[in-house]
């Protein structure tokens, strides 16, 4: 997305890091990067806005939600690894033993056949 003109701040790399322009964590000097850019960028301006909008739309409709500490605890310590320049572990997360096992689907098995009612034999004459 670009509005064909050249920038100080190319539109990609604003894009890539508009949530952390939204959610205002990033220096005071990258944000005014940003604000510069959408004065002159009306693409990117219109996408801040609706991201904007939507951000404050999902703060009112589930904002009153209650974060459990050990998610937020574990959230926050994966943006520190993935920040710091870490490489991220495909599955940092305990996991039991029987949620590890993988499951797979059953074969299917014809289904029994409802009972037949069985007679005694008639009973033979001697």
């Amino acid at each position: 997305m670009s509005c064909g003109e050249p920038h100080e701040t190319d539109c990609s790399e604003i894009l890539d890091h508009l949530y952390e322009f939204l959610d205002r964590e990033m220096p005071d000097s990258d944000c005014a990067k940003f604000e510069h850019h959408f004065a002159e960028c009306s693409p990117c301006l219109e996408k801040y806005g609706l991201e904007q909008a939507v951000k404050k739309l999902v703060k009112r409709c589930c904002g009153q939600d209650d974060v459990p500490s050990d998610l937020r605890a574990k959230v926050m310590g994966r943006i520190d690894v993935i920040r710091s320049g870490q490489a991220v572990p495909d599955q940092d997360v305990a996991v039991s033993e029987t949620d590890a096992q993988p499951r797979t689907a059953q074969p299917r098995t014809a289904q029994p056949r409802a009972a037949q009612p069985q007679t005694a034999p008639a009973p033979q004459e001697s």
